[in-house]
């Protein structure tokens, strides 16, 4: 029997062979693309450090309990306790809300300046927004009502999308 012909003849139980040579390579790039799913799917990926951003206050007053100075016409303040859970300093660039045309952030009270930079949120720190400073405003929003709930994505520098809900208040609370 020459070598063309033992390859044209396999030897019997070939594929039982071949099945378990290929079983333990086949576990591990299951294992392995789960794994890498996984930390895709928690936001790991892309990344050396994770910022981590905690949002504990996110309310929105309702229009007619804001002072002209504080709230122009068509634009609504908000009100937010961003802290920043690592030593890494970030920043609020952006914000988007579909109850709103756009959401401008401001650097001071009664202006709707945009901050091309964002917002500074300092290593271990809290960036508070509101009326009477720093703001995230919404301009043009829908009519709001109190105990509304309004979704909010504040876009970091670093921590990326963040998703909020900011509850609509009456006076005397944010």
């Amino acid at each position: 029997m020459t070598a063309p012909d033992a390859l044209a003849d396999p030897p019997a139980g070939w594929l039982r062979m071949l099945l378990r040579a290929a079983i333990a390579p086949l576990a591990c790039a299951v294992v392995l693309t789960g794994l890498l799913s996984a930390w895709v799917a928690s936001g790991g990926a892309g990344t050396l450090t994770r910022v981590r951003i905690q949002v504990t206050l996110a309310a929105i007053p309702m229009r007619g309990f804001t002072s002209q100075s504080v709230s122009a016409p068509g634009r609504a303040a908000s009100y937010l306790t961003i802290r920043n859970l690592t030593d890494i300093p970030d920043a609020l660039v952006s914000a988007r809300c579909p109850a709103a045309r756009r959401v401008v952030l401001t650097g001071r009270a009664g202006t709707a300046q945009p901050l091309p930079g964002g917002l500074r949120v300092p290593a271990g720190g809290t960036l508070t927004l509101s009326p009477f400073g720093h703001d995230l405003v919404l301009v043009d929003p829908v009519a709001l009502t109190d105990g509304q709930t309004v979704p909010l994505t504040l876009n970091f520098r670093r921590a990326g999308q963040v998703r909020v809900t900011a509850t609509v208040t009456a006076p005397g609370s944010p």
